[in-house]
């Protein structure tokens, strides 16, 4: 997170760049087991933070001890006794006096107590007092030998180190305390006044800080030897905010450079061609929709590129935004694609448009892996001779060096299912197209701000009016009679009802016995022959072939299918309105904005929705906290922040799909308000000073290259 300052003479000692190996006392093997947490050097040291502290009990007097609760006590040994000094089987006890009365102390496997826990010998006993019978007693507790005459040491805070096999914490604290004087060696990427301006903006968000955000040497001597708890959380704020801060400068400068180095077709609205958009559009806009339809007008109407994320709630309209976008290229003389995660979904998209865009000019076309070798060639001449005004399709289209005649527009449905390289794949050629990603997977605010932090973002949390309500429920294998009765119900009075199952055939579950695990062909057949043997019963999952798949989605959503038994293929923006119940076989199976978005199939029309979530094996669902919150609430925004806390980012995204480096002190889940100040002074830095050229900040420059340059393609990447 620093630099080390050039050494220009012969160092007399261990400098910041001194390899760990080359240490005085240090072994090969242990800088081996240093190096795998990445300690090769003296700086590596400085900068292993700790992930959390050992505080020292509160002194207590013996009738103030509560069974369980961690607490101190000074006293002498009064009393020793040792079964046997036989490895394994040896029992060390004592007692430990002071004027508030008597403790035992008891040590298994420990005869070496019996030299050290001497008669008379003051200590200071920590540790969780149990009681037994009518005294209390410590088993194992930490030990501190004080000298006859030594008065009673200051509590002291200590870190508690990430740890490998073979490392213990005293090493790892000696270590850093040895040479924690080096920290004078390193040199300060943030200026005085940047730090102090940032610790009033911190203090205005609720952020506890001392004083001005210290320097860097400072900084980790208080992180590594913490002087009280304040100053600890102040130091590790400074940290924080620097490694948020850095990332925050990449974001906003690339942010600029998009809007200053690359040029697309202004495509520039007016009263009469949203009229006759809007006209178009089956619904009433909501207010959110047209919010993000105007921030989408305006920034389709410059010169450079739009690059916008709309984010909404599974149901809440962002199909419509989208359609409104693609028509606002064409009407500018553009054309405009849009790429969908499977074809089922490209085509649902195609028809939907197909029926909206019914007796206008507007030609729309379809390009997906299911097309024969002469239909592709002819969308392929098509497009590129501009005879195709909509494209939609699949990841096809990034295969086969399609060629567009005038691309104004790239909408890719469901962002989080193509990684950022094929993104990135339909922008290229000639002008760079504008870009619009949706998501309907609500993202947690920190990961917006730093996974999408070079994106503009919409939201819209509005759901459409006449939508009807969702009622969900967690149940086991007791109740499976009664709710297949209630499924019965409502398929009588017309309604239709997805069966969800996490697997194809138990088969791909080596983890788990087979009879545990529920599959769609196992479920599909028991439900054939049981529980609804009277209705019309389909089989959908992923080893179909595409016209199978697309046949059985068609009877489904033309109602000649009553149930559809289904793996997680229905997820994503499947709409069939008289589906209104949904089976979900499972549910620890499945992850929490997965759950959200197989909900979302069900209740898109006026009819209530009612979703069951079983879960494989003896376990209740009420057990499994992500179901707990699935069933407790069904808005995608709180579940998107409680996937976040009970994930963390890595899982949620996943290092590949961000993109980005992993944090060394941050914790996006927990400094989102750290973040959001970072976030709005590095904007402000770069506003100020584009290309950060100002002499004061030109190490942090050098720092934000190194750390994300390349990733990034900000040029001058080390």
């Amino acid at each position: 997170m620093t630099t080390s300052d050039s050494e220009t003479s012969e160092p007399s000692g261990p400098t910041l760049s001194t390899t760990i190996a080359t240490l005085p006392g240090m072994s090969r093997a242990r800088a081996g087991r240093l190096a795998k947490l990445g300690l090769r050097t003296v700086q590596d040291l400085l900068f292993l933070f700790p992930r959390d502290y050992e505080r020292p009990a509160p002194p207590a007097k013996v009738d103030e001890l509560r069974d369980g609760e961690p607490a101190s006590l000074l006293g002498a040994i009064t009393d020793t006794e040792i079964t046997s000094r036989t490895p394994g089987k040896s029992v060390f006890g004592a007692i430990v006096e002071n004027a508030s009365g008597a403790i035992r102390i008891l040590f298994f496997n420990q005869a070496f107590r019996a030299d050290q826990l001497t008669l008379g010998r003051r200590v200071i006993i920590s540790g969780s007092p149990r009681l037994n019978g009518l005294r209390w007693e410590f088993v194992h507790p930490k030990v501190t030998l004080l000298d006859v005459t030594e008065k009673l040491p200051e509590p002291r805070m200590m870190a508690i180190y990430p740890l490998t096999e073979g490392v213990k914490q005293a090493e790892l604290r000696n270590l850093a305390e040895t040479y924690l004087s080096l920290t004078s060696k390193l040199s300060e990427v943030m200026p005085a006044s940047l730090r102090a301006a940032a610790a009033e903006r911190l203090r205005e968000r609720g952020i506890q800080v001392f004083g001005d955000l210290p320097p860097i040497d400072e900084a980790l001597r208080q992180l590594h030897l913490p002087d009280n708890e304040i100053l600890m959380m102040t130091a590790r704020t400074r940290l924080v905010f620097q490694e948020l801060f850095v990332m925050q400068l990449a974001l906003a400068m690339k942010r600029r450079r998009s809007t200053t180095n690359l040029h697309a077709p202004p495509l520039p609205s007016s009263a009469m061609i949203d009229a006759r958009i809007t006209n178009r559009l089956p619904f009433t806009l909501t207010g959110d929709q047209r919010l993000a339809i105007d921030e989408i007008r305006a920034d389709m109407s410059r010169q450079f590129p739009m690059n916008r994320l709309l984010q909404g709630d599974v149901g809440s309209g962002k199909t419509v935004v989208a359609v409104y976008a693609m028509m606002l290229a064409v009407a500018g003389g553009h054309q405009a694609v849009l790429m969908a995660p499977t074809e089922v979904l490209a085509r649902q998209h195609f028809q939907t448009l197909s029926e909206m865009l019914e007796g206008s000019r507007v030609r729309i076309g379809l390009l997906c892996g299911s097309l024969s070798a002469g239909d592709r060639r002819d969308v392929f001449t098509r497009t590129a001779n501009g005879e195709i005004d909509l494209l939609i399709g699949t990841q096809a289209l990034l295969y086969g060096d399609i060629e567009f005649h005038r691309l104004g527009l790239c909408v890719v449905d469901e962002q989080h299912k193509f990684g950022v390289n094929q993104r990135v794949q339909l922008r290229s050629g000639g002008l760079d197209p504008h870009s619009l990603v949706m998501s309907a997977t609500p993202i947690p605010r920190s990961i917006a701000m730093t996974m999408f932090g070079d994106v503009e973002l919409s939201t819209i949390r509005e759901k459409p009016p006449g939508r009807g309500k969702i009622n969900t429920y967690l149940s086991h294998d007791g109740w499976k009679d009664r709710w297949w009765s209630f499924v019965r119900e409502r398929l009588d009075e017309g309604r239709q009802a997805f069966v969800v199952a996490p697997r194809v055939s138990a088969a791909e579950d080596q983890d788990v016995e087979a009879e545990d695990v529920s599959s769609v062909e196992t479920v599909y057949e028991d439900l054939c022959n049981g529980a609804l043997s009277d209705y019309r019963v389909g089989l959908l999952h992923g080893r179909m072939s595409n016209d199978e798949k697309q046949a059985i989605m068609q009877s489904f959503a033309a109602g000649r299918t009553q149930v559809l038994v289904s793996t997680t293929v229905i997820e994503v923006g499947i709409n069939v309105p008289n589906a209104t119940v949904m089976t979900i076989m499972g549910g620890q199976r499945f992850g929490l904005a997965q759950l959200h978005q197989l909900r979302g199939r069900v209740a898109r029309g006026a009819h209530a929705g009612h979703v069951c979530v079983f879960t494989d094996g003896e376990r209740s669902p009420d057990e499994n906290e992500r179901l707990k919150v699935f069933e407790q609430t069904d808005d995608g925004f709180e579940l998107a922040e409680a996937d976040f806390r009970l994930r963390g980012p890595g899982d949620l995204l996943g290092r590949k799909q961000s993109g980005m480096p992993p944090m060394r002190i941050a914790d996006l889940n927990r400094d989102v308000e750290i973040l959001a100040v970072a976030r709005a002074m590095a904007q402000e830095l770069i506003d100020e000073d584009p290309e950060l050229d100002a002499e004061d900040v030109a190490a942090l420059r050098d720092q934000m290259i190194r750390r994300y340059g390349k990733r990034m393609d900000l040029g001058d990447a080390a």
